[in-house]
C-alpha cells in the first residue's frame, strides 16, 4: 500500500507540473505582440499622405515666389511709368521746340530736357534702345535711390530718352507737337518674368 501511495504521489506532483508549465506558456504567448498584414498598409498610407504633403507644399511656395517676382517687377514697372510721365510733363511745361527743361534724379544730378524737333531714335512709335549714342539732352541715366537722396540705396538706374517733332513737317508744319518717351532699366534682360518691356508714351502739345 505504500508503495502505490508513493507512485500516485509521483504521479501527481509530476502532473501538477505539467499544468503548471503549460499555463505558463500560455500566459507568455498571450503578452506577444500579435503583428498582422494591416501593419504594413499604415505605413504606406503614411509614405503616400507625406508624400501628397511635399508635392502641395512646392506648390504653394512657388505660388507665393512668383508672387513676389510680379510684386516686385510692377513696382519697377511704376517706377519706368513715372519717369516717362515726369520727362514728358517737364517738355510741356516749356517753349516746346526752342525751350529746355531738367530733372534731377536720387544723386542730386541734374539732366537737361531739350525740347527741340529732333532727340532719340525712333523705330516706328517707339524709342530705339539699341542706339549706342543717342543725342546729348535727350537722353538720362536717371538713378532710382532708396529712399531718394544721395545716401540712399541704390536700387536700379534707367534709361530714359525721348523724341520731339512737329506734326505735319516738313510739308504742312503746325504748331503742334508730338513727344515721344521711353524708359528702360539699364543691365537687364528685357520681357520675361522679372523684368518686363520698356515703357514708351506717345503725346500730342502744343504752345
Amino acid at each position: 500500500m505504500d508503495l502505490q501511495r508513493n507512485i500516485v504521489g509521483r504521479l501527481g506532483v509530476r502532473t501538477m507540473s505539467k499544468v503548471i508549465n503549460i499555463q505558463r506558456t500560455q500566459a507568455t504567448d498571450h503578452h506577444r505582440p500579435h503583428w498582422n498584414g494591416q501593419s504594413g498598409i499604415s505605413v504606406i498610407e503614411v509614405l503616400v499622405a507625406t508624400l501628397v504633403l511635399m508635392v502641395c507644399s512646392l506648390g504653394i511656395v512657388g505660388m507665393i515666389s512668383a508672387s513676389i517676382v510680379t510684386n516686385n517687377r510692377n513696382k519697377l514697372d511704376s517706377t519706368g511709368t513715372m519717369l516717362t510721365q515726369a520727362v514728358i510733363e517737364r517738355v510741356k511745361s516749356t517753349i516746346i521746340g526752342s525751350g529746355s527743361s531738367s530733372l534731377v534724379d536720387c544723386t542730386g544730378t541734374t539732366w537737361t530736357i531739350d525740347t527741340s524737333p529732333g532727340g532719340a531714335a525712333l523705330t516706328g512709335a517707339k524709342i530705339d534702345f539699341t542706339e549706342t549714342t543717342p543725342p546729348t539732352d535727350y537722353h538720362m541715366d536717371y538713378v532710382v535711390r532708396s529712399p531718394c537722396s544721395s545716401t540712399g540705396a541704390e536700387i536700379t538706374t534707367y534709361d530714359v530718352r525721348w523724341h520731339v517733332e512737329i506734326v505735319g513737317a516738313p510739308s504742312t508744319p503746325t504748331n503742334t507737337f508730338l513727344i515721344t518717351v521711353g524708359a528702360r532699366m539699364k543691365g537687364h534682360s528685357e520681357g520675361n518674368m522679372f523684368y518686363s518691356l520698356p515703357v514708351t508714351f506717345r503725346v500730342m502739345a502744343g504752345n
